[in-house]
Parts: structure tokens; sequence; C-alpha cells
């Protein structure tokens, strides 16, 4: 039973490397692109090997998971999508007891080592199965993708949201050149020309954060065609993800940039662009949620306003006016104005001056 563990281990992930090298060929990249806008929390390597079973996939999770987690079933039948899963385990191990101070083992009176048992944690992978949505049955689930899809209705949100999750600050002003926007390490600054679409002005800034992210710091100098490849990569992801159009990326840089590279560097490169896209993409989602709770706090209030001036009334003034008096208040006040009339009458006087 370990030995077929372990050779279906081997088998994907020999699949899993071909998969890497193809993703760099053709439109396969563009794909698997599209694969990871969806599956942004999941690693590089299993994003590849959805695509490679099916591209089409949306929202994946395991047998027991759609049952519990989601109120949805597979259906009969349905063939799962093999993944790599960690699978750690512990064991004891007995190890020498060392002197704090000095690092060196400390010894019993026999003059052995003393030995003290710990527990460690073997990291381990295995193979599992998942199952897309489309093969499931059930409760229907919300996407987050869905509210999030920004054309021009949302533009003021979204633009705002990606330029507040900027670690630079974020400039638009007009210059006459074909330059769509730049990242400047120099002035620590990202300027986006002005006048172009909103859904440009999107994609541009998308792609000059992601320049923020990656190359504002690094002490190695990469080459033009990776960080180009880097940025336009994570810009489609999160453009994907949310519900912007992409059909007008090229990826010029890609073949110049991954011919006759080594498997490890394309790993690694897949790994970064896989990272800072997740992390984008979950900042841009937490920055949207909050400006989307303070512009309903913002409405809300702006609806008081009119309401407080609506038919001349004045709400704050209302709320400043003393309470009404009770009516033992009005009683005592009714005696007073009384006594005072009674007392300032002429017979009043009369009577006063007789006596």
């Amino acid at each position: 039973m370990a030995e077929e563990k372990k050779n279906s281990l081997k088998e994907i992930t020999d699949q899993l490397e071909q998969g890497i090298k193809d993703v760099y060929s053709s439109d396969r990249y563009r794909e698997y692109l599209k694969v990871m806008s969806r599956f942004h929390n999941y690693s590089f390597n299993n994003s590849i090997l959805i695509m490679m079973q099916n591209p089409e996939a949306t929202l994946v999770a395991g047998y027991k998971s759609w049952q519990t987690k989601f109120q949805r079933q597979v259906k009969k039948g349905e063939k799962g999508i093999s993944i790599i899963a960690p699978a750690p385990y512990k064991i004891k191990v007995s190890e020498e007891v060392k002197d704090p101070s000095t690092h060196k083992p400390i010894l019993d009176t026999d003059g052995k080592p003393v030995m003290a048992e710990r527990e460690i944690t073997i990291q381990q992978f295995r193979v599992v199965k998942v199952f897309d949505i489309s093969q499931t049955t059930g409760e229907p689930i919300p996407m987050l993708a869905e509210s999030l899809a920004g054309d021009v209705d949302n533009y003021p949100l979204i633009f705002k949201s990606i330029k507040a999750i900027s670690p630079v600050p974020v400039k638009i002003e007009k210059f006459a050149t074909h330059i769509k926007g730049y990242f400047s390490p120099t002035d620590n600054e990202i300027v986006i020309n002005d006048g172009m679409s909103q859904v440009q002005n999107v994609k541009t800034l998308i792609h000059e954060v992601a320049h923020a992210f990656l190359h504002g710091n690094r002490e190695k100098d990469l080459s033009r065609e990776k960080e180009e490849v880097e940025a336009e990569s994570i810009a489609f992801i999160v453009c994907n993800h949310l519900g912007i159009d992409t059909s007008s990326y090229s990826f010029d840089y890609l073949a110049t940039w991954s011919s006759g590279k080594e498997l490890s560097e394309l790993k690694q490169s897949l790994g970064t662009i896989q990272k800072a896209a997740s992390q984008l993409i979950s900042e841009i989602t937490a920055s949207y949620k909050d400006l989307c709770k303070e512009q309903k706090e913002r409405l809300a209030e702006e609806s008081l306003n009119t309401v407080r001036h609506d038919g001349e009334i004045d709400l704050d003034r209302e709320k400043k006016r003393p309470p009404e008096p009770t009516i033992a208040d009005r009683i005592v006040a009714a005696q007073e104005i009384v006594g005072e009339r009674v007392s300032s009458s002429p017979q009043t006087q009369y009577e006063k001056e007789a006596r």
C-alpha cells in the first residue's frame, strides 16, 4: 500500500514537471494564469495540476468537504482531480541533552551523555482527490468574484481599493507619450497617464503595483523580460479575478525570457507570481470591503442629513430642546401664575393698606 502511494506521488510529480514546461508554450500560459486567478490560495503546483485535469474548474473541494462545509453532494460517477496535499506525521527521537551555556552534552555519573526523548514532525505529501463545483449538486455558493466583478460601474471603488494597498504613492498625470504608466524606484512612486479608459487605468495600476511589490527593493538586477513577465502575469491574474477583461494581454516577453531556462528557474518564477498575485487579491478584496462599508455609512449619513433639513425641521435643534413638562410641573407653574396675579390685584393692595 505504501509503495503504491509512493508510485502515485512520483507519477503525479512527473506529470507536474512536464506541465510546468508546457505552461510556457503557446496559449497554455494564459490558460494557467486564468486557473491561478480562480485558485490564488493554492500552490502553483496544484494550480497546474488542476489546469491539466480540468481547466474549466472554478471551485474545488474534497468529497467530505462538499458535504460538511457546503451542503453539496458529488455526483455519482464523477472523476476526482488529483492534487498534492501535505500529510505530516510525528515521531519520537532520542537526543543528547546539552548545556544551555556551553552547548556541550551533559554527562551522567558514568560519563555518558544524558539522553532525552523529543517529538518531531516529518513533512510528507500524498495525492488526494478534489472535485469541482460543476461536479456537485446542492446548496448555492455565493462567489466573491461576482460581487467584485468590476468595470465601469464599480470603477471608483476598485481603483481606490488598488491605490490604497499600493506600497508607494500613486499619481495621475498627463504625459504625451505612448507609455500608460510607470513605477519609479528612484522617486518611490507610481504615475498613471491621465486620459485613458477606466479599464486601462485599473490594468496599468495593478501592473505597476506588481512592479513596486516585486522589483522595488531587489538587490539583484533582473532582466527586463523577467520583470515584465512577472508584473504582466500578476496583473492578468488579479484582473481576471476581478472580472475585468484580459483579452488584450499578449505576454510579448514570455517566449524570449523562458527560452532555455532550467525547470527550477521556471518553477521559482511561477511561485513568485502566485504568491504576489494571491497577496494582492487578498489585500484588494479587504480594501474593497472596507471602502464599501465606508460608502454605505456615508450614504446613510447623507440620507439622515436630508431628513434632518426636510420640511424645515432641524433634528439637531430638536435634540437640544428641553423635554416636555409633566402634569405636576404644569400644575405648580399654574399655581405660581395665579398667586402672582392675586398678589398684584387692586383688591389685594387695598387690603394691605387697610391693615
